[in-house]
């Protein structure tokens, strides 16, 4: 998974994980062109570390402070030209590698590349509901960008020209309701508290308000019925996030005024 070879432009992926055994293998079969993989694990108790050192992953422990630290830490641990962020969860196909393989070595390349992503939920992949098309800017020069400090949906914040790529790379999520319901628990705590340390607040009354929107906004604003039932049952699921992610950020704002 390492050359030296230095006629290649050097690409580093970065990844960040905890206990994915389930999906780690295929993520890494992947990307086995890459010149090195970086992975960031914060106390699996599964298989993860044994097959990321199988593949010749370089793997460092570190404790869990959020997905853009974690992401950064992986970061400085890249040696390439160039870095392309997956998560566990995430495949290249043959086609997104090919494009990828020419965009690092163009002469006037951008400072970063979005890509395409398809997504599937409860084993269907979406078109519409809002993850289709769902553009993430992962592929970039090392040293021209970097993860913001978010809990929880980091963004990847560019100093310079972000260009964009055609093939999208396979984003295999929520492979069954529990798995859905348990990021939802998640994501809306750490959503809350983000919402807490930057002043927000809110009432009942608005976290139903907001539920409510965010449903419509999915099933019907972005034509999730188009998506079958899976599309039913994602733009509940977004309005389940939303719901506690309010209502939890209520009851923090009540606990610090109340403890």
């Amino acid at each position: 998974m390492q050359r030296n070879n230095k006629d290649f432009v050097q690409l580093s992926v970065i990844l960040i994980t905890r206990d994915e055994e389930a999906n780690i293998r295929a993520c890494l079969e992947s990307v086995v062109w890459a010149d090195e993989v970086i992975v960031v694990d914060s106390g699996s108790t599964d298989a993860t570390v044994m097959i990321c050192k199988e593949f010749g992953a370089q793997v460092y422990a570190h404790d869990w402070p959020g997905y853009g630290a974690q992401k950064n830490r992986a970061l400085d641990y890249a040696s390439g030209d160039w870095v392309l962020s997956l998560d566990a969860d995430e495949r290249v196909t043959p086609e997104l590698r090919k494009e990828i393989e020419v965009a690092i070595r163009a002469d006037a390349a951008p400072d970063a590349y979005r890509i395409p992503r398809l997504s599937s939920f409860c084993g269907r992949f979406m078109r519409h509901s809002g993850w289709c098309p769902d553009f993430v800017t992962r592929l970039f020069k090392r040293g021209r960008a970097r993860f913001s400090d978010s809990l929880v949906h980091e963004r990847l914040v560019v100093d310079g020209i972000t260009g964009e790529l055609s093939n999208p790379f396979l984003h295999y999520t929520y492979d069954d309701l529990e798995e859905a319901l348990r990021k939802i628990n998640e994501y809306s705590t750490a959503g809350a508290l983000m919402m807490q340390q930057s002043g927000r607040h809110t009432r009942l009354r608005g976290a139903v308000l907001r539920a409510a929107w965010s449903f419509f906004r999915t099933y019907i604003l972005r034509a999730g019925f188009l998506d079958g039932r899976e599309g039913f049952m994602l733009a509940v699921s977004n309005a389940e996030g939303t719901y506690y992610r309010y209502l939890k950020l209520m009851l923090l704002n009540r606990k610090a005024i109340c403890p």
